[in-house]
């Protein structure tokens, strides 16, 4: 009898002491997982400008790459850009496009002060709403952001996507203006353009409130319309999703409307409605040339003093005239 009981005893320690060591293992996976959601600021200089963004890779298995470093793992890459005014981090949280499409490479670029009719100081971060202004100081910001994720092996050229707040969409409208053949589709929230005949088709989905006071949904409504002749979206729409409807005909770019009662902000129930339609929309042919009339030098050590609060990884990416 006293065998057994001393079996058991032994039996119950072993046990306890396994639940401890998973418990610590669970701890570890969950804080790396964490760290991994938190995103990281990485610095680009452009022509001598500073310039930065929010970088989330996808996430991964952490049991998987628990004491190996992480391998580059070709994936869909999205861009959001923020209104005027905005913050990088305001669009990641509306946006959350990381939690999403965790397996997405996601990108959220901060603007730099930017004139528009609203703010003729320019007090206000932002960004060119079309090619050939502000020295197309974001287009070259953009193609150095691809140039650096492409070089790393992170990207999948036959997934990359462009969203934009405001006039984070007005830039969205010049990059499917001047990098049409880069991207798969956009997703534009709040905007519209004045220039919507010089377009290429593309996949295209539009995000508009009925309360908006700053883009009104009369002109909203009329931008659409002409998106939809762009894209060859004829006939009539059917429904998508809630408040979505899709218009799409053979060997046409697919075009989404969403309406809301909403005002000027970005819907809660947006993201993942344009994760879906991303993951729709993939390019048959790819083109991996990035129109450019910069060089790119990738330096693993700043080449300035690195900006506070950075960890040791993070990376300067030099861009320079040719």
């Amino acid at each position: 009898m006293r065998a057994v009981a001393t079996r058991f005893i032994r039996t119950m320690t072993s046990i306890s002491t396994l639940l401890r060591r998973v418990g610590a293992l669970v701890t570890v996976l969950v804080s790396l997982s964490a760290a991994r959601a938190e995103g990281v600021t990485r610095t680009w200089t452009v022509a001598g400008t500073d310039r930065t963004a929010i970088v989330h890779l996808p996430a991964t298995d952490p049991a998987k790459t628990l004491g190996t470093e992480r391998q580059p793992i070709a994936s869909p890459l999205i861009f959001a850009f923020h209104g005027h005014g905005g913050r990088a981090q305001f669009v990641e949280r509306a946006l959350h496009f990381q939690k999403e499409w965790p397996q997405a490479v996601v990108v959220y670029p901060q603007g730099l002060p930017t004139k528009t009719s609203l703010d003729p100081k320019g007090t206000g971060t932002g960004w060119q709403i079309r090619a050939g202004t502000n020295e197309d100081r974001d287009l070259a910001f953009v193609d150095a952001i691809v140039a650096s994720l492409r070089a790393e092996g992170w990207i999948d050229d036959t997934r990359i996507y462009a969203a934009g707040h405001s006039n984070g969409g007005g830039f969205t409208y010049a990059l499917w203006d001047a990098r049409h053949d880069l991207f798969a589709a956009v997703a534009l929230i709040a905007t519209g353009s004045l220039e919507l005949s010089k377009l290429k088709p593309l996949p295209c989905m539009h995000i508009a409130g009925r309360g908006d006071k700053i883009v009104k949904i009369s002109f909203q409504e009329k931008v659409m319309k002409e998106e939809r002749v762009v894209n060859g979206s004829v006939g009539e729409g059917v429904e998508w999703a809630t408040n979505c409807t899709q218009w799409s005909s053979e060997g046409a770019s697919a075009f989404v409307a969403m309406i809301t009662d909403g005002g000027h902000g970005i819907p809660t129930e947006a993201p993942p409605l344009m994760v879906r339609f991303f993951k729709e929309q993939v390019k048959e042919v790819v083109k991996v040339d990035v129109k450019t009339d910069v060089k790119v030098d990738v330096k693993t050590e700043p080449a300035t003093p690195q900006p506070a609060g950075l960890p040791k990884s993070h990376s300067i990416i030099i861009i320079t005239d040719k």
